[in-house]
């Protein structure tokens, strides 16, 4: 049986000693971030036509904010951006060009009539010269030249016109953007509403401290309610609780506002202080510091019908750490 030498133990032991804390540290610098307060600390829900957008920098969220990674929205591929015909298509297009149908019919008439007459022996156009006649089959086959360049032009030259009126002029149906994705317009955001989004922020992370999925119903969207209940879902499965406390909002500024179908939108960078802490079911606190405040920067993005309506929680996004 083969022999473990005594001077190669404290060696392995090194080595997962080292695997281990490379394991751990990740998590003791960010202790279970992804499951405090309302959204996990994760970007989630939708923006409208610009979900995959990057929100513009603003002073209290001056680096913008990270790409979602939890979404409804499907990305729309642009046609007509970044796409390459196949290989060999420009070719194979080029020779199915669309002609026009007399024009087929009359030079498919006139090739086929002068190759038979040739075949038996009178010439393209049967004069009656025979093959004797080399001057005259010069002279036949310079006016079949003529001919056919006198038609080409005559049947051809309107259809390239029309073509390269539709390639420059108005765009293909293939080009067109998608319908829903107009170009937006801005919406007035008065004192009003900003009161609305700082109340939207302390009702929602009160609604999730108490687990009240119905509460939330009334002021988020369905898909950010779905990501909300998923969330608390896991948090009970391990046996444990979320608490949001004491909530501060320190200050805020609007990134962008705009109308698209007749729906209103609102992204705003808000900076605020918690009591962020989780709990068992009986209350122990098994993560964060009950005495410890946590400040958080993110970008809310409401929705509501244009113009009127209450405000709807539709985004949070996070901001990149600098």
């Amino acid at each position: 049986m083969k022999t473990i030498s005594p001077r190669m133990m404290p060696r392995k032991s090194i080595a997962l000693a080292a695997v281990t804390a490379l394991t751990v540290l990740p998590l003791l610098a960010h202790p279970h971030a992804a499951e405090a307060r309302a959204g996990g600390g994760f970007s989630m829900g939708s923006r409208g036509s610009r979900t995959y957008s990057a929100p513009a920098p603003s002073q209290t969220a001056p680096y913008g904010a990270t790409p979602f990674q939890q979404t409804m929205t499907p990305r729309q591929q642009m046609p007509g951006f970044g796409a390459r015909a196949p290989f060999g298509a420009g070719a194979g297009m080029a020779m199915a060009r669309p002609r026009h149908p007399f024009m087929n019919g009359f030079m498919g008439g006139l090739v086929g009539a002068g190759l038979f007459g040739m075949l038996f022996g009178h010439g393209m156009f049967g004069s009656g010269m025979g093959g004797s006649g080399f001057l005259g089959l010069l002279i036949q086959l310079a006016l079949v030249f003529f001919i056919v360049r006198w038609a080409i032009r005559r049947f051809s030259g309107g259809m390239g016109a029309s073509i390269g009126a539709g390639a420059m002029g108005t765009p293909s149906p293939a080009g067109m953007a998608p319908q829903g994705a107009r170009q937006p317009v801005g919406v007035a955001i008065t004192a009003a509403d900003y009161q609305a989004f700082q109340q939207a922020l302390i009702n929602i992370q009160t609604a999730w401290s108490q687990q009240d999925v119905r509460a939330m119903q009334h002021m988020a969207t369905p898909e950010m309610v779905s990501y909300f209940n998923n969330q608390l879902s896991n948090l009970a499965s391990r046996g444990a609780r979320n608490v949001v406390s004491d909530i501060r909002f320190d200050r805020g500024d609007l990134v962008e506002s705009w109308r698209e179908n007749g729906f209103d939108y609102a992204t705003v960078a808000m900076q605020y202080s918690m009591i962020d802490i989780t709990t068992d079911m009986t209350g122990r606190v098994i993560e964060g510091d009950p005495t410890n405040r946590v400040s958080v920067t993110e970008l809310w993005t409401f929705v509501r019908s244009a113009g009127t309506g209450s405000w709807l929680l539709s985004a949070i996004q996070q901001t990149p750490g600098r």
